[in-house]
């Protein structure tokens, strides 16, 4: 058997190619807190995660380079306004320094 601690940041892949990362780890209830690439987030017992790691169901992954999957954030769900403001073009003045 490979064991395969969870450990909070580590990336890993599921029997069904997912990647998901360990995002808490709750010793007092005994569960594992993960999240998916896609930004989907659920909980596993410790029971299931060792019963996964006997099936070779679990195995250490590389973070994804592209992050986006996880990012799916629009304006509104940040709770504040914000506002698309209009910032001056910059120009090198004839002596070769920025300004405005």
């Amino acid at each position: 058997m490979n064991v395969v601690q969870p450990i909070v940041g580590q990336w890993y892949r599921s029997g069904t190619s997912e990647l998901f990362e360990v995002v808490a780890i709750d010793e007092a209830d005994e569960t594992i807190e993960i999240q998916y690439f896609d930004g989907t987030v659920t909980e596993i017992d410790f029971e299931a995660w060792n019963d996964q790691l006997v099936d070779g169901m679990i195995d250490m992954a590389d973070a994804p380079e592209d992050w986006s999957g996880a990012v799916d954030v629009e304006a509104e769900d940040l709770d504040r306004d914000i506002e698309d403001t209009i910032r001056p073009v910059w120009s090198r003045a004839p002596d070769g320094s920025l300004r405005r």
